[in-house]
């Protein structure tokens, strides 16, 4: 038998999907805070030592939870290369903004305190802002855009055609998902700020996220509500092998509208999601009102964890519909890597992901603690 054999096509296809979701909730859940607390840092931070808390509350781990983008990232590219394609050049405009954003990150972090004057720092501040805020709801965006379909199509040769552009991405719907994952990452970040800091800026993050906790249920619920009645969802109509070629060519989709709800019908331990999603929204607003600094970050994650499987769950086994061309459509079944290219990208993942799971907790284990005026202003420290 070939070493690559012991798992079968279809189920290495499966392991990839359930992968790539999460390394998208593991970004979500460390980096998601990172961006919440550069979208709040205007609202919570009055004076200069109290943005410099707020910003060192992150300081030491932002880079470090980078790096689930960075994998997320590369696994797209190297278990969905049609899925990289299409993403990566027909949302070029939305991920050089996303990239510009992040960029102004560290720039800022380095940067803001080389100087004493109040101008100087108070630009950057607004650097980092950008690059909390931008990032937060862009993501949204695309996202909202995936579950409408984007403009795309294989020629018979398998070239790939876009035929979108950046302001169609602005539409009602992606707009309506681009605050809904503005309010998550900002209730995330929030909750972060209340375990990290304390005094005013911790106060004044414990107001803001219950206000985007709230938002989260009705942006949640309302996001389901469209994406019954006013979302057509994609179907596939013709027979596909799991373990068939990876070209998508080799089906037909229909659009339906209430398709995208389907798979609740079909497997019904599936309605969990979406209940993680609104029950840990709704939790992570009664901690932070009860001052249960844990308990809100956590079911902050929680919230987190059911509103992105509550999408994954709802397209599977789609994960890029094309509304230009709908058997271009991009699916698990037919737009991975091959065989063996997923068996080695597991082995090694088998491998690495398990240390950087044990390292990530290790820092954060090391770095534990609120981060006060005292911890900034001593000579001695390294905070920015």
């Amino acid at each position: 038998m070939i070493l690559h054999e012991l798992i079968d096509y279809e189920t290495l296809r499966l392991i990839w999907w359930l992968l790539l979701g999460v390394l998208l909730i593991a970004f979500a859940t460390t980096g998601g805070f990172d961006l919440g607390v550069g979208t709040l840092l205007p609202f919570v931070a009055r004076t200069d030592t109290e943005r410099r808390v707020t910003i060192n509350t992150i300081g030491a781990t932002w880079e470090g939870n980078q790096v689930w983008l960075i994998l997320g990232g590369g696994a797209i590219f190297a278990a969905w290369p049609p899925l990289y394609a299409v993403s990566f050049s027909g949302f070029y405009l939305a991920m050089f903004a996303i990239l510009f954003a992040l960029i102004l990150r560290p720039v800022g972090f380095k940067y803001r305190s080389k100087r004493e004057s109040a101008s100087w720092r108070s630009s950057w501040d607004w650097a980092l802002f950008v690059g909390g805020f931008v990032p937060s709801l862009i993501f949204g965006v695309a996202v909202g855009n995936v579950l409408q379909g984007v403009p795309f199509r294989f020629a018979d040769d398998m070239r790939i055609f876009y035929e979108g552009s950046f302001f169609a991405l602005l539409n009602p719907y992606a707009l309506l998902c681009g605050l809904l994952s503005l309010a998550m990452l900002t209730m995330h970040g929030a909750a972060w700020l209340v375990l990290k800091s304390s005094g005013p800026v911790a106060e004044r993050a414990r107001s803001y996220g219950s206000i985007a906790a709230l938002a989260v249920i009705v942006l949640f619920a309302l996001g389901g509500l469209f994406l019954w009645i006013g979302v057509d969802g994609y179907r596939i109509t013709s027979d596909i092998s799991p373990i068939g070629p990876s070209n998508p060519l080799l089906k037909t989709v229909a659009l339906e509208n209430g398709a995208w709800l389907t798979n609740y019908t079909a497997h019904s331990w599936m309605i969990i999601a979406p209940v993680l999603g609104f029950v840990g929204a709704a939790l992570a607003f009664i901690a932070m009102r009860a001052r249960r600094e844990v308990m809100t970050l956590l079911f902050s994650k929680l919230a987190i964890l059911g509103i992105i499987s509550t999408v994954g769950l709802s397209m599977f086994p789609f994960i890029l519909p094309s509304s230009l061309d709908p058997r271009s459509s991009l699916t698990v079944w037919d737009a991975s890597s091959s065989h063996m290219t997923l068996f080695i990208m597991l082995v090694v993942t088998v491998i690495f992901l398990p240390i950087i799971f044990a390292y990530t907790a290790w820092v954060y284990k090391v770095l534990w603690g609120k981060v006060d005026e005292k911890s900034i202003t001593d000579k001695n420290s390294h905070a920015y």
